[in-house]
């Protein structure tokens, strides 16, 4: 029998199959390769009763691994107006860690109600990204979102505090999430998610909660690629007036001066540089090694 592992806990795995969910644990020869199969994984399995054991884990097109989820579709970043308020750095890392991924990232601003989110909305538009601005208090745009998720399965993530275990809550029908107040003194909210899980969609589509915003991980892309996934630079990276230029700080550089003319957003340059500067070291012999 052949399913989805929809939620994966302490060595058990759920799987969902036509004729219902399953527990199961994982047969030893995962343990003796040294492999694990991971949420969103279509997995082959077999029953003894009420449970089963996971036999074999069909080809995957992606995964991440902190947080473990395979064969995503879509990444939603989602950030808010304010407490906390968005970090560039952080959604244009995590747009090019879906990129390199095979994974559609889409920005979420959340909290619409407290501000005027063109500002911010406008620098993901102006690089081509599909942008959603919305709000858990009064609902707006909700259902543009809900939508959206009809099928493929989604990865939510975000810093604490922006509301997406809400936006989940209004997504899911029935769910009831445990969400976490934000704290004053720092600006951040309380981890309230502790495992990764599929939630269904009314479309039949899957969604994911991810325990922790920083601890998407991915970053394996070697500093001449980078500007390859900063979409907003294509039409001038071509352009520049020496050969292999880094695009951070060269004479002559038509990224620069894109970004000199408006045609490019400061704060999408800003995080290039910085993404640029950690992308040094990393060696090409390192990223064969893993």
């Amino acid at each position: 029998m052949t399913g989805l592992i929809v939620k994966a806990i302490a060595g058990f795995y759920y799987v969902e199959t036509e004729n219902g969910v399953f527990e199961c644990r994982a047969r030893g020869k995962f343990r003796k390769n040294d492999e694990h199969p991971l949420v969103g994984d279509r997995v082959e399995i077999t029953l003894c009763g009420s449970s089963g054991t996971v036999d074999r884990v069909i080809e995957r097109k992606n995964c991440l691994l902190r947080p473990p989820v395979a064969n995503i579709d879509r990444l939603y970043i989602v950030s808010a107006y304010t407490l906390p308020s968005p970090d560039f750095l952080m959604i244009d890392r995590l747009t090019v860690i879906a990129e390199t991924s095979g994974i559609e990232p889409i920005i979420v601003f959340n909290k619409c109600d407290l501000g005027d989110f063109e500002p911010y909305s406008s620098v993901y538009e102006k690089a081509g990204f599909r942008t959603f601005v919305v709000s858990c208090e009064t609902g707006e745009n909700i259902d543009l979102l809900k939508a959206d998720l009809a099928d493929g399965i989604s990865v939510f993530t975000g810093n604490s505090g922006v509301g997406k275990t809400s936006i989940l809550n209004h997504i899911l029908d029935g769910a009831d999430l445990a969400t976490g107040e934000v704290s004053e003194r720092l600006g951040r909210g309380r981890h309230t998610t502790r495992h990764v899980e599929l939630f269904k969609t009314v479309g039949g589509g899957y969604i994911a909660d991810t325990p922790g915003f920083s601890s998407i991980e991915n970053d394996t892309i070697l500093k001449e690629d980078l500007a390859l996934y900063f979409s907003d630079f294509e039409d001038y990276r071509d352009e520049c007036r020496f050969v292999g230029c880094s695009h951070t700080c060269e004479k002559g550089c038509a990224v620069i001066a894109a970004v000199e003319s408006g045609k490019i957003m400061p704060t999408r340059h800003e995080s290039y540089i910085s993404m640029y500067e950690k992308a040094k070291l990393i060696k090409e012999w390192e990223l064969k090694k893993q």
